[in-house]
C-alpha cells in the first residue's frame, strides 16, 4: 500500500520503520513530538516547508511502492 499525504506521520512510521531516515534528512527529525501523534503528512510537510509530493515519492521509493 503506497504511502499518502493524508496518512498520520506515527501510522506511516509505525508500518514503515525504514522511512525514519527519509523524515530526518527532509528535515523532519520530530517524529516525536505530540504533532506526529495527529497530523497527517501534509499538514507536517507544510509546517517545516517541505514539498510534500516531494516526499511521499521518497517515502514510497523507500518502501519500494
Amino acid at each position: 500500500m503506497p504511502i499518502t499525504k493524508d496518512m498520520s506521520i506515527l501510522e506511516i512510521v509505525q508500518k514503515y520503520p525504514d522511512t525514519i531516515e527519509v523524515f530526518v534528512n527532509s528535515g523532519m527529525g520530530c517524529l516525536g513530538c505530540a504533532a506526529s501523534h495527529f497530523e497527517n503528512l501534509e499538514q507536517g510537510a507544510l509546517a517545516h516547508g517541505i514539498d510534500v509530493d516531494e516526499l511521499v515519492a521518497n517515502l514510497n521509493t523507500v518502501i519500494g511502492a
